[in-house]
């Protein structure tokens, strides 16, 4: 795989795109593309030979006729907030910065909708169109910054995602240039489109299929009211026990998220935002809708979380303080920073039921890798997000903190969950794609990325794990190019 892309086309592919672009879109300077050099997954870096930052669609086009002309990969980011490497730039190819596509195109408060550029900030769309008392409803911890064009591309979720949809569920149509330069639209304005729902598709794709330049995004009515009950729990059991019955009991909260203690004592410091710092774990379980609808739910909320065994609960008694209750948990991972030199936040989905299951192994593993790991996550839909605490200075500590990170992943499909939930695959969790999937799988992912991109060039050597790879992590046993006893089948 090392050698699959050497680009001795890349000088003349540097020319031709002086000729098509302006020369301040193009960097070639080590000092000018350092700061590419790496998305938020910090412990994968390299250095691109290139940096494109196109100004007008027609710049994307030109620069993906000169990559596929020249034979070179190529790498879309977004704001470069990703957590999986999925923006790590190839070693001999373009990486392609979208930053300047920011400007949101149109605004149509009747058919609740938002044209907008890849490079607009995901916060950004819900301040455009809050004077319509409207919002954009998916919310990463990372929304001040993140772009909605690397949210599509890693379908994005966020702390009201159980109520209200991941990226997926809040996107209409996506204009694409694809890797031969041509423009397509997939989606359309209308609830439906004819055709393969190629939409679907296309978003988490993580770059691999085309470059966006364009989304229509849904907008959703501001509620008129918001409260969130904050429930303390005396291990993570009971409290993993308590997210259950509330969705057992037929509520679905505009968010519910979870933290253990460890999580708790490292962001109340940080943000000050009220938080039990005795609970083994708390819960933030929000409703949302008129006043009488919120005070129901709140009630029901409220005798769930009695019956479950609260040890303590706090009802949001205004909106600066609902405000306070979710900054404590979008500010997670910066308060990671002042308790450990670094961290790596690990995510992967699992039942539920497994909340329980899951956290106690994990507290196992702290002992086994010798490493520290604060557990917050959405609980409602069972997306983990434990944050490994480590010194990157310390190579032995990046090598256990990089296996307690692959045990998780394994732990999580062990249970019936996933790889991931909304960081992506990227770089970081290919190997875990050949434990959760067959070759045969794995095998209709390429031939969807080859009917998109049948030269191999957008985003080589991610998500997608090749057969030699899944061979040398031990999950598959390939003799003579063939696996062996291949009519068995494999999960």
């Amino acid at each position: 795989m090392a050698d699959e892309f050497e680009a001795p086309g890349l000088p003349g592919l540097i020319q031709r795109l002086r000729e098509s672009l302006p020369a301040h879109c193009i960097l070639t300077r080590q000092e000018d593309t350092k700061p590419y050099e790496c998305d938020g997954l910090s412990l994968y870096r390299e250095l691109p030979p290139v940096v494109v930052l196109p100004e007008t669609e027609a710049h994307v086009i030109a620069v993906m006729q000169a990559c596929c002309a020249f034979s070179v990969p190529i790498v879309a980011r977004g704001a470069g907030t990703g957590l999986s490497g999925g923006a790590t730039p190839h070693r001999q190819g373009v990486l392609l910065g979208l930053a300047k596509f920011n400007r949101i195109k149109s605004i149509d408060p009747d058919a609740a909708t938002a044209v907008v550029e890849p490079g607009v900030r995901n916060l950004a769309i819900s301040e455009a169109v809050a004077p319509y008392g409207m919002y954009y409803a998916p919310d990463p911890s990372s929304q001040i910054a993140c772009s909605i064009g690397g949210n599509v591309a890693e379908n994005s979720g966020g702390v009201h995602c159980l109520k209200y949809g991941l990226t997926i569920h809040n996107i209409l149509r996506v204009r694409v240039v694809t890797i031969d330069g041509d423009v397509i639209e997939l989606g359309s304005d209308a609830p439906d489109s004819p055709g393969l729902d190629l939409l679907s598709v296309f978003i988490g794709s993580e770059g691999m299929l085309g470059v966006v330049t364009e989304i229509t995004v849904k907008l959703i009515p501001k509620p008129i009211c918001a409260q969130v009950v904050m429930a303390s729990f005396d291990s993570v059991e009971t409290a993993g026990q308590a997210v259950a019955n509330i969705i057992a009991a037929g509520i679905i909260p505009a968010g519910l998220e979870m933290m253990d203690q460890r999580a708790i004592q490292m962001v109340e410091p940080f943000s000050k935002a009220g938080y039990d710092t005795g609970a083994h774990a708390i819960l933030l379980c929000e409703s949302d809708g008129t006043q009488e609808e919120v005070e129901e739910e709140i009630g029901r909320m409220r005798a769930v979380f009695e019956q479950a065994g609260a040890t303590r609960l706090q009802v949001s008694s205004s909106e600066e303080e609902r405000l306070r209750f979710w900054a404590g948990r979008k500010n997670a991972f910066p308060a990671a920073g002042r308790v450990s030199p670094d961290y790596y936040c690990m995510d992967g989905t699992i039942p539920r039921r497994h909340l329980g299951r899951v956290l106690r192994a994990i507290e196992e593993m702290e002992v086994t890798y010798g490493l520290r790991c604060a557990n917050v996550f959405h609980a409602g839909d069972g997306n983990l997000h434990p944050l490994i605490l480590f010194d990157a200075n310390d190579p032995d500590e990046v090598e256990r903190a990089e296996n307690f990170g692959a045990a998780i992943l394994e732990l999580c499909v062990e249970v019936g969950g996933t790889v991931t939930g909304e960081h992506g695959v990227g770089l970081e969790k290919i190997n875990q794609m050949c434990v959760q999937f067959s070759r045969e799988e794995l095998d209709a992912f390429s031939a969807v990325k080859r009917a998109f991109d049948p030269y191999g060039l957008l985003n080589p050597e991610k998500l997608i794990p090749t057969l030699a790879r899944c061979a040398e992590y031990g999950k598959m046993h390939v003799h003579g190019g063939n696996l062996r006893f291949p009519e068995l089948p494999r999960f």
